[in-house]
């Protein structure tokens, strides 16, 4: 019997990467589909736009499950850009699902479709908010997940959503490399001492999280999920982690954190008027993300999903740290 075909989308980010590999790595053809060659032994490349129906059809096409990754992430930019990719990437996925005849998909979703600006402490997976998520990337993220999981069940479609939070390993720009930029340059301060206690997950762990969702569909469809390591940990000591393992300074000059939040707010009027090169310093989402408690309640999604983090943050770190040694700061 041959091997069955999975699509993942987004899979020359750092998390579709190692979903794709470790699907490989299981025996399953993998196709990937992204704008660029995710350029993965052993993974077929099927290059297109999320938000070009033909595209996306021709990706899913002979498929039997798709895990699908690709989105705008960002904390800047044109709402109007989020909604293309983010809702109308979703829908896309899901009409070629229908018309191919593919029933299983995995969405991968985050814990910020239903952060509020408040205090996350040990909560569940709570019900994604369109309407009260923060920031174009929340939004447009919660509304997708709202679009995919009203799927489940109809036209033989079986989805469940799983939201990894934080996800961090060697080789990411977006997250480990940018904190580390910005303290190797002295421009990462710390909002209220940086003791806001948050949880991470280490790439790995969160890559087995969802194929474990893939392997598991059957009984947990119609559910969502927060993944992470479960050791929630104060701001201030994630980065120090990291920047430690890049050889960089931590930070250590502290901002209020409402200080940080009302400047977040006039820095992305600014940037709405005049866009920089790079994403802005600070945005009212960003300060909130840094200086708020958001650490989750993990026992039900080990329970229904049969997982377990084998990557501890200390391992991780180890591990992020040999990475820095090959590929130094400059």
């Amino acid at each position: 019997m041959s091997a069955e075909t999975v699509l993942v989308t987004g899979a020359s980010g750092m998390l579709g990467g190692a979903v794709a590999r470790t699907l490989r790595d299981r025996g399953l053809d993998v196709r990937a589909f992204q704008r660029r060659p995710a350029g993965i032994d052993g993974v077929q490349d099927v290059c297109g736009s999320l938000t070009s129906a033909e595209d996306v059809r021709r990706a899913v096409q002979g498929a039997d499950a798709v895990v699908h990754l690709a989105a705008k992430v960002s904390i800047s930019g044109p709402e109007s850009e989020y909604r293309a990719i983010n809702i109308g990437g979703t829908a896309n996925i899901l009409d070629a699902m229908r018309a191919e005849g593919v029933s299983r998909l995995v969405n991968i979703s985050s814990p910020s479709v239903a952060h509020l600006g408040r205090a996350i402490v040990g909560d569940d997976a709570t019900v994604a908010s369109p309407e009260h998520a923060r920031g174009p990337y929340a939004r447009t993220k919660a509304a997708a997940e709202l679009l995919a999981m009203e799927a489940d069940g109809k036209d033989g479609l079986l989805v469940t959503s799983i939201r990894p939070h934080v996800v961090w390993g060697p080789g990411d720009t977006q997250l480990v490399g940018r904190i580390v930029d910005r303290a190797s340059r002295g421009r990462l301060p710390l909002l209220d001492q940086g003791m806001a206690l948050i949880d991470t997950t280490y790439v790995d762990n969160a890559a087995d999280a969802i194929v474990a969702a893939y392997d598991r569909i059957d009984d947990v469809h119609g559910e969502s999920f927060v993944v992470s390591n479960g050791e929630p940990r104060a701001v201030r000591d994630v980065f120090a982690g990291w920047c430690a393992a890049a050889g960089v300074p931590a930070p250590r000059i502290s901002v209020p954190g409402a200080a940080a939040r009302f400047a977040g707010r006039v820095i992305e009027r600014i940037w709405e008027k005049r866009p920089g090169h790079d994403e802005p310093p600070m945005t009212e989402f960003l300060a909130e993300q840094m200086s708020t408690a958001h650490w989750f309640d993990q026992r039900r999604t080990r329970e229904r999903l049969q997982w377990t983090p084998a990557v501890s943050m200390d391992e991780g770190n180890r591990r992020l740290a040999e990475w820095f040694r090959e590929h130094p700061v400059v």
